[in-house]
Parts: C-alpha cells; sequence; structure tokens
C-alpha cells in the first residue's frame, strides 16, 4: 500500500474534484467528498494498473500555503 497527496477543490457547479500530486493526469470528480474519495482510489488504481513499468513519484509534496496580494 502506497501513500499519495490530492488537491481538492470545488467547481463553480457544486463538484467536487481531486488531483493526485504524484501521478500526473490521474483526477476525478463526483458531487459528494465521500464519492470524490471512493473514485479517486479507482483512478489512482487504474492509473497504476496501466502502466507498463512501476510508477517512480517524480514529485515530493511539500504542502499548500494561502497567501493574499
Amino acid at each position: 500500500m502506497r501513500d499519495f497527496n490530492i488537491i481538492i477543490e470545488q467547481g463553480e457547479d457544486g463538484y467536487f474534484i481531486s488531483e493526485v500530486i504524484e501521478l500526473p493526469g490521474c483526477h476525478t470528480q463526483a458531487k459528494s467528498m465521500d464519492e470524490l474519495i471512493k473514485r479517486t482510489k479507482e483512478a489512482i488504481t487504474l492509473f497504476l494498473e496501466s502502466q507498463e513499468k512501476p510508477v517512480k513519484v517524480m514529485k515530493k509534496f511539500v504542502g499548500v500555503q494561502k497567501i493574499a496580494v
């Protein structure tokens, strides 16, 4: 089992959107947070299964910072 970091946003239409930081192009959306987490896990599994070679994580998640300008 591996840990992945996701960014969650909410679109103007109310849908929640997740992006897996370590897996470029791996993202999904859902109407509820519970459904989003379920779909994100499925997306990660499918992403990893579709790779011919084991995925080497290229990014290291550091954190999120809010700034005011």
